[in-house]
């Protein structure tokens, strides 16, 4: 054998140059979920206030549900009923948590800080907007309406539990 031949190799390679780009980006993508992830779940612990009395002054009622195809062809689901101010304010801004359940009792899916939308008064057709933009006098009532866009299959087709989360 000659000696520039060799008839084993060690099996060991130089390392080529690493791809920063694609680490870098990879990196930037679970940063920017992670930072998502916490935006949303904060976003729904700062607008409730479960501790303000005046939340028992707004009672719903006559709770029913609808259902539509909107413009993409997929179904939204409707929560209407009757809000009434039994207290002494006006109710300016007000949320509500939606809590469907399964058939065994279970919570199969939860919708927090939903805003309430009310009937708007004096338009030439029936529209519906925050409360803000009609806001809700002491004694007065109002129809409301929730849109829902996505239900989970795993729903019990019952009414959801509907309840008053914080108000102004």
């Amino acid at each position: 054998m000659a000696d520039s031949e060799q008839p084993f190799s060690s099996g060991f390679r130089e390392p080529g140059p690493r791809n920063w780009t694609s680490i870098v980006a990879g990196v930037a993508v679970v940063a920017i979920v992670v930072v998502a992830v916490v935006s949303v779940t904060r976003a729904g612990l700062h607008t409730a206030n479960p501790g303000d009395p005046y939340l028992d002054k707004l009672q719903l009622s006559n709770l029913h549900m609808a259902t539509a195809q909107n413009f993409a062809g997929t179904s939204v689901t409707y929560i209407e009923g009757t809000v009434t101010n039994s207290g002494d304010r006006k109710v300016t801004d007000a949320t509500v948590q939606v809590v469907f359940k399964n058939a065994i009792g279970e919570v199969s899916q939860r919708e927090n800080s939903l805003p309430l939308t009310v009937a708007l008064p004096n338009t030439p057709y029936l529209d519906y907007g925050t409360i803000d933009r009609a806001p809700l006098a002491p004694g007065q009532s109002r129809d409301f309406r929730l849109t829902i866009e996505y239900v989970t299959p795993d729903w019990d087709g019952q009414v959801p539990q509907v309840r008053m989360v914080s108000v102004k």
